[in-house]
């Protein structure tokens, strides 16, 4: 999918404008509306692996400007169905490293620490009581995960796992919520104990809920419209998520720096080699 777009994918922020002629034009954040939009011209089951952008200050071990991500959207499936293809996904991953890579492997002193093949599934609001109650920060429901609250966490779980049940309000627009619980969505994030792996939700189908959401996140859906005109016509119900392939590959390796995973690193301060 194109790597330069007209509108935010993940919210109106973290976006690099960039110079195209007489438009506004911008790098883009992932291909999740490109992914939705082939849900609806009758493929029904898409993958990629790409260049994602992110325009985000921090400067830590696990951020990067430019990263890489693999993305998977499903049609006629809903999140506990994709949620069960990324435990799959994860576990081959790990197995072909293990079964092809031990040379490598011993050259790096690694040592895989195989993931289960299910993950537990911990809901928001557990996953931040887990969290108050470890962690000297003021952190209440509503609130996104800082990377000390996702290492409380993680330490408590102790492998890969899901914090599922998002609230609304802090998940993209795209997120189907609950039909009886309209203010959490049927969102994921996929978990290693060090930090996010992926993210992922049941997505919207239905027009008039889309536009809703996209009004209440304070964006205009006029500037969507290339992406909403498919769900004016009939979209199947289609779920998927992204993995940030950097990420894995460093908590696979167990490595000190993202940067370390990566052969040509972008961050906050580095544009070159």
């Amino acid at each position: 999918t194109s790597k330069i777009v007209a509108a935010a994918t993940e919210g109106g922020t973290e976006l690099f404008p960039i110079a195209y002629f007489e438009k506004e034009a911008f790098l883009n954040q992932s291909p999740q509306l490109y992914k939705q939009m082939m849900m609806g011209a009758g493929f029904e089951k898409v993958f990629e692996i790409g260049p994602i952008f992110r325009a985000e200050e921090h400067n830590t071990t696990k951020h990067l400007n430019e990263a890489t991500s693999i993305d998977v959207e499903v049609s006629f499936a809903d999140h506990n169905d994709v949620m069960a293809l990324l435990e799959k996904v994860i576990n081959v991953a790990y197995n072909a490293v293990a079964e092809n890579c031990q040379p490598q492997l011993d050259i790096l002193g690694t040592k895989l620490q195989m993931p289960s093949k299910t993950f537990p599934k911990l809901p928001y609001a557990d996953a931040i009581d887990i969290a108050a109650g470890k962690i000297d920060e003021d952190i209440k429901y509503g609130d996104d995960l800082s990377s000390n609250a996702e290492r409380a966490i993680g330490s408590e779980m102790g492998e890969h796992y899901f914090i599922t049940d998002w609230p609304r309000s802090i998940k993209p627009f795209y997120a189907m919520p609950y039909e009886d619980k309209p203010d959490i969505s049927k969102a994921f994030d996929m978990m290693h104990p060090k930090m996010e792996l992926s993210s992922g939700a049941q997505r919207v189908h239905q027009y008039d809920l889309l536009v809703e959401q996209i009004k209440l996140k304070g964006l205009n859906p006029d500037n969507f419209e290339f992406y909403l005109k498919p769900f004016k016509y009939g979209m199947p119900p289609h779920a998927g998520w992204g993995v940030g392939m950097d990420r894995l590959i460093t908590t696979m390796l167990d490595l000190p720096n993202i940067r370390e995973g990566v052969l040509f690193p972008r961050d906050r301060h580095r544009v070159t080699p």
